[in-house]
């Protein structure tokens, strides 16, 4: 089993940055990416950024340029900095495993983030 906690979310004005931390515990060996999702009120769940075992990483284009996903494994800790925040990037923010049959399995329990006009 795999165990993630999210942190860092919080209220922020618009052009602020602010960085998410998702620190991973248990069977950590068994996730091959790790991924930042979003999902805003009344809007469907949507990935944000993505970070591979050999540190390969894509991001979608409304983050490209603003948000930087990086990891650090002596401290299996995965972190999203976001830049230039924008009103639209309000959401609830969830760091999320994959596993060997590609699905994203392992989930954490989210982390709010608010960006205020």
């Amino acid at each position: 089993q795999v165990q993630l906690v999210e942190s860092g979310g919080g209220l922020v004005q618009a052009g602020g940055s602010l960085r998410l931390s998702c620190a991973a515990s248990g069977s950590i060996f068994i996730i091959n990416a790790m991924g930042w999702f979003r999902q805003a009120p009344g809007k469907q769940r949507e990935l944000v950024a993505t970070i591979t075992k050999d540190g390969s990483t894509n991001d979608a284009d409304s983050v490209k340029g603003r948000f930087t996903i990086s990891r650090d494994y002596a401290r299996s800790t995965v972190y999203l900095q976001m830049n230039s925040l924008k009103p639209e990037d309000t959401a609830v923010y969830y760091c999320a495993g994959e596993s060997s049959n590609g699905e994203y399995d392992y989930w954490g329990q989210g982390t709010q983030v608010t960006v205020s006009s």
